[in-house]
């Protein structure tokens, strides 16, 4: 039987601990994360769980969470992201860009997909698949720095001088001098 109140109270409860997420008071999301029974917590709990993890350095358990989240909710494209995170910092680039691949089905929009799975593709050694993830990342968003900068080093890999110049020159701009 469904309990009604039950619902709109973890309800509230998620909505909390999403509050205290974004304020960094990490303790008090735990403690209200772990006030929601396991079998009623929604994608967004299992996310927190796991990025509360993940900052612990507790990467196994927090791969662990990113897992359940996306069995709550398959369409979720932050776990499958952090997974690849995860993954590309351990050197794992396969299972990395399987999982950006898999946040890229679910949103499209988010520069910050394309830009990693390009520098996935880069650390594996596919310069021209990162190539296009790269501009596909600049498309969305072409004031970040890095976007510029890793955009160069790949037209650099490729051979291709005179346009890496340009990204480069990009990147300047957009990084402030210090005196």
């Amino acid at each position: 039987m469904l309990c009604g109140s039950c619902f709109g109270a973890n309800e509230e409860l998620s909505k909390q601990a999403v509050a205290f997420y974004s304020d960094n008071n990490y303790n008090q999301t735990l403690d209200t994360l772990l006030r929601i029974d396991e079998k009623d917590r929604t994608a967004q709990d299992w996310l927190l769980l796991g990025n509360l993890l993940d900052e612990k350095g507790q990467k196994e358990e927090a791969v662990f969470m990113y897992q359940k989240a996306i069995v709550v909710d398959k369409k979720f494209y932050k776990p499958y992201y952090n997974l690849a995170n995860i993954f590309l910092n351990e050197e794992k680039y396969h299972i990395a860009i399987e999982n950006y691949k898999e946040a890229l089905k679910y949103n499209k929009t988010n520069p910050y997909v394309y830009y990693n799975l390009g520098c996935a593709y880069l650390r594996s050694g596919d310069a021209n698949k990162a190539k296009t993830q790269f501009l596909k990342a600049l498309e969305l968003k072409n004031d970040v720095p890095e976007f510029q900068y890793n955009m160069a080093y790949t037209y650099k890999t490729l051979g291709k001088s005179k346009i890496a110049q340009i990204y480069l020159d990009n990147y300047n701009k957009l990084v402030p001098t210090e005196y």
